[in-house]
């Protein structure tokens, strides 16, 4: 059984009011994990509230292309994470294979400047690496054919059903490169809107998960239309429920 996280982004305007309180709230629901964003700007805030409230970060998201990466290597270790992952490539980087093999370097350079660190890379999909195609394959299978062993993949499942491609299918190609995935559901709209808890939308919530049965699941919601910590609340019992 894998276990269960959310990702910060999800309470990002509470979480940017008020820190202590988000990370009570999600505790309080059962997340014993939480995935946070902006790891060197919220530093502060998750070396304080994490321990405080019983939580560890597995996981995080910090941009790394293009970044200061030792200060973001040094806080991911100083925090206890162990995969650090860039959360987006734009659209514009996934046309072509000079591109992608590109980003493929960046990655594998960035892996070897964690590892000094302790810690490893990761890489995080939206709709557009898998609607893109290059020689027949999604753009996202062609970077993780080139990425170094040591790279993770974290396979967000709605956008990577919204982007046309079959996540379970996915799920099994990627395999053991696959350390965590973003559990989120809904309409697969690409501007985030129609989102719901897990089990109530579109993505095959039950075949992704039979799919990656150790991965890291993270709860995410890039926005939702009502009581967000109750949404988040009711993915997290579904998945619960379903781990029995």
């Amino acid at each position: 059984m894998s276990e269960l996280s959310v990702q910060l982004y999800s309470v990002r305007d509470a979480f940017a009011a008020d820190p202590d309180g988000t990370l009570r709230r999600l505790a309080a629901i059962g997340f014993a994990h939480v995935e946070p964003y902006g790891v060197v700007e919220n530093a502060e805030a998750l070396r304080a509230g994490l321990p405080a409230h019983g939580l560890t970060a597995p996981t995080a998201h910090a941009r790394l292309l293009g970044a200061d990466q030792h200060a973001v290597f040094a806080t991911v270790a100083e925090l206890g994470i162990g995969l650090v992952i860039d959360p987006m490539v734009g659209p514009e980087r996934w046309q072509d294979a000079a591109d992608v093999a590109a980003t493929a370097d960046a990655l594998n350079a960035a892996a070897k400047l964690a590892a000094e660190h302790g810690v490893r890379v990761g890489y995080h999909n939206h709709w557009w690496e898998l609607e893109s195609r290059i020689d027949g394959r999604s753009a996202f299978e062609v970077l993780a054919g080139q990425l170094d062993p040591a790279v993770a993949l974290e396979v967000d499942t709605y956008w990577a059903t919204a982007g046309g491609e079959d996540a379970p299918a996915l799920l099994r190609r990627l395999s053991e490169r696959v350390r965590a995935i973003h559990v989120k559901d809904g309409g697969l709209a690409t501007d985030a809107t129609g989102q719901v808890p897990a089990g109530q939308g579109s993505v095959p919530i039950a075949e992704v998960l039979e799919a990656a049965p150790d991965a890291l699941r993270v709860v995410e919601f890039d926005a939702f239309d009502g009581d967000l910590f109750a949404a988040i609340a009711a993915s997290h019992a579904f998945l619960a429920g379903a781990h029995r």
